[in-house]
C-alpha cells in the first residue's frame, strides 16, 4: 500500500521549448546539406531531447508504512526527524547558500517546491534530505502519518 506516489516527470512546456530549441540546432546543422543528412540530424537531436527528458522523468517519490523512497534511495522513517514542506524562497535556498553538500537531494529545475527531511540516525552520511515536489504539504503529511507505524516497529532512533 503507498500513502503517497509521485512521479517527476518534465512539464508539457519544456517538451516544447526544448522541441524548438532541438529544431533550431537542426536548422543551423542543416544548412547547406542534403535530405538525407537533414532528417539525420533532426532525428538524433529530437531523439537526445526524448531522452534527457525521459531520463529525468524517471524519479518517483514514495511513501509507505516505514520507510521514504526517493529515486534510486530509501530513508527508514525511524530515522526522520523534523519534516517541513518548503514554499519556494525556502526550497530555492536550501538548494543553493544554504545547501549542505552532504545532504541528499532529488531536486529537478522544473520543481518550485519542495520538502526537508531531517536524518536523525547518529552513523548518517547525510544531515537531511531535500526531496523537489508538486505537493510539498501532501508529502510531507503522507511522511508525518507513515512515521509512528515506523516507531512502533521497534526501530526508533533512541
Amino acid at each position: 500500500m503507498h500513502s503517497y506516489h509521485e512521479r517527476l516527470f518534465a512539464p508539457p512546456l519544456w517538451w516544447i521549448t526544448g522541441a524548438l530549441t532541438m529544431f533550431t540546432f537542426g536548422a543551423i546543422v542543416w544548412t547547406g546539406f542534403d535530405l538525407g543528412i537533414t532528417i539525420a540530424v533532426f532525428a538524433a537531436l529530437f531523439c537526445v531531447l526524448a531522452a534527457f527528458l525521459l531520463n529525468w522523468g524517471r524519479a518517483t517519490i514514495e511513501v509507505v508504512p516505514g520507510e521514504l523512497r526517493a529515486a534510486h534511495a530509501t530513508l527508514p522513517l525511524a530515522q526522520a526527524g523534523d519534516v517541513v514542506a518548503l514554499d519556494e524562497a525556502q526550497a530555492s535556498a536550501m538548494r543553493g547558500p544554504r545547501a549542505d553538500p552532504r545532504a541528499h537531494l532529488l531536486i529537478r529545475p522544473y520543481l518550485r517546491y519542495a520538502v526537508y527531511v531531517q536524518v536523525t540516525a547518529p552513523d548518517a552520511a547525510t544531515p537531511y534530505w531535500l526531496i523537489a515536489t508538486r505537493r510539498p504539504a501532501e508529502l510531507a503529511e503522507a511522511i508525518e502519518l507513515c512515521r509512528p507505524s515506523a516507531r512502533r516497529d521497534g526501530s526508533s532512533v533512541g
